[in-house]
């Protein structure tokens, strides 16, 4: 098997993980695989436990701080680009599950599930906002309508396995499909007379700055990196698809999967973890971690059998 190569990159990226929350085993096995510099465990604990203390404390004088998220409705400036935006059929169809509104978030109070923030992405990111980027600029980067794909390479193993490489990890399995009737008609000719076939598609998802409403919280669910970006530019709102959930059953549709195992870490706790914990240097630690692309690799099988006839 031979994967074309991709564009190069640098070797190493800088890796703020945050601290002081289980699981402890996470963080340590996480510096283990991915640090390039060698860390001792007693140094990793202690910091850690450091941490810890201290979201102790956060628990007390910020409790209920992520409640209540005041959510801003978009002003009639922003009209153009929501109506070009709900044009978007990835738009339409990925956000129907629960009521959903685009609106402004206020960045310091969303919940966070996701643990690290890759520094060097974040840092190329606010190059190409510019130092004082416009409404429309910052709109159309939470929310990217025009869907610009990360460079992706395939190979064919064998006639049942296929590889697919991605600097981005958002390469993902995205499913399967059938095709029928006149959707046939664009596939190439085999040596035979085709009548089925099934699509197995590999992508990368909407990409849009999301988030979900639950319990009187809101959850980041994809951006958040450009959240993170945004906020250290100084801004305090920012552009987001908004999903109201309203009871747990439909949180398990729209969730990610840590949030659904772990619902009340995240909607009652006194003091879950916030964006604004990644900007507290007691909070996290910085690391430079190894550059890794994305691979997916999918396999099928086909079973051929004689059944009865009934």
């Amino acid at each position: 098997m031979t994967i074309p190569p991709l564009a190069e990159t640098a070797s190493a990226n800088e890796i703020l993980y945050l601290t002081g929350r289980p699981k402890l085993k996470s963080f340590l096995r996480f510096v283990e695989k991915q640090a390039l510099n060698r860390q001792s465990e007693g140094t990793l604990l202690e910091e850690w436990l450091a941490a810890r203390d201290l979201l102790r404390d956060l628990e007390k004088e910020e409790a209920g701080l992520a409640d209540n998220h005041k959510i801003v409705e978009l002003d009639e400036e922003y009209e153009p680009l929501l109506t070009e935006f709900l044009k978007d059929p990835i738009q339409r169809d990925s956000f129907n599950e629960v009521p959903t509104e685009i609106a402004l978030v206020e960045l310091d109070k969303l919940v966070v599930y996701q643990k690290h923030i890759d520094l060097t992405f974040a840092a190329n990111l606010e190059r190409e906002l510019g130092a004082a980027p416009s409404k429309d600029r910052v709109f159309r980067t939470c929310l990217p309508y025009d869907h610009p794909r990360p460079p992706v390479k395939w190979s064919r193993v064998d006639s049942k396995t296929y590889v697919f490489v991605s600097p981005s990890n958002d390469l993902r399995f995205l499913g399967a499909l059938p095709l029928e009737g006149p959707q046939l008609k664009e596939l190439p000719s085999w040596e035979g007379d085709v009548v089925n076939c099934l699509g197995i598609a590999i992508g990368f998802s909407s990409n849009f700055m999301n988030a979900i409403y639950a319990e009187n919280r809101l959850i980041l669910h994809n951006g958040s990196h450009r959240a993170y970006t945004l906020r250290k530019m100084g801004f305090t709102h920012a552009p987001c698809i908004v999903q109201h959930v309203p009871s747990r059953d439909a949180l398990e549709i729209v969730a990610p999967q840590d949030v659904r195992e772990n619902a009340d870490a995240y909607l009652k706790h006194p003091r879950p973890p916030m964006l604004r914990d990644y900007f507290n240097p007691r909070l996290h630690k910085v690391l430079q971690n190894r550059r890794t692309l994305q691979q997916v690799t999918v396999r099928f099988d086909v079973t051929e059998l004689d059944l009865p006839a009934f």
